[in-house]
């Protein structure tokens, strides 16, 4: 993995069970729990940032490589409880923990992709047009209207963090893919992971047309 040239920094963590967040996406949060009220309201007094990492409840485990999180918007709620809403800003991979507690504080490095000289643009369109498929196959097999939203990232580093953030249900596999450094792999997997989606979806979708 790389890292960009930018100064180590500390940043505090906010695990998440099962949440991966990537950068330029959206993650609303309910801020209930003690200690994390006292973090929001730190940062809130600074630069509103804070890091993000999956937390496996299976095996106990807190990932060493997040993506720090920027809040946009915050809603104060009774008994000092928030409703925040953060964007996914660059991704980091934990040094080492300054502090456990009230929250937990790393001392993190930013994580960035390598930098190619491949024209990426062929292997984007594929992944854009297995989602298209796996979209229309979805409201075909659900009878429902759904669609890829207007803005779809175009450039293939930020359409490889949509697809990876709009995967669900699959955290281990977000992991991965967060933390890959190489924008065609991530591309590359991300076709894998729509090609046997659509397989599934377009056998479940003849076998309704074949009972209806």
């Amino acid at each position: 993995m790389t890292s960009s040239s930018i100064a180590v920094r500390e940043l505090p963590l906010f695990p998440l069970p099962d949440v991966v967040l990537f950068p330029s996406r959206p993650l609303p949060l309910h801020i209930f729990e003690f200690r994390y009220r006292i973090m929001m309201n730190t940062i809130l007094e600074s630069d509103r940032r804070f890091g993000v990492l999956m937390f496996d409840p299976v095996q106990g485990e807190i990932s060493g490589v997040g993506c720090c999180a920027e809040v946009i918007h915050f809603q104060r709620l009774p008994d000092d409880r928030m409703k925040i809403l953060t964007l996914g800003q660059q991704r980091f991979r934990v040094l080492e923990y300054v502090r456990e507690k009230p929250y937990r504080v790393g001392l993190v490095e930013w994580v960035e992709d390598e930098p190619t000289q491949k024209d990426l643009r062929l292997i984007a369109t594929e992944v854009e047009e297995l989602l298209r498929d796996v979209v229309r196959l979805s409201a075909k097999l659900t009878d429902s209207s759904i669609e890829l939203p207007e803005d779809l990232p175009n450039l293939p580093l930020e359409l490889s963090y949509w697809v990876a953030s709009n995967l669900y249900g699959v955290a281990a596999e977000q992991q991965m893919l967060l933390e890959m450094v190489d924008t065609a792999e991530r591309l590359k997997r991300e076709i894998e992971i729509l090609a046997s989606t659509r397989s599934h979806l377009a056998a479940r979708t003849a076998l309704k047309d074949v009972l209806n």
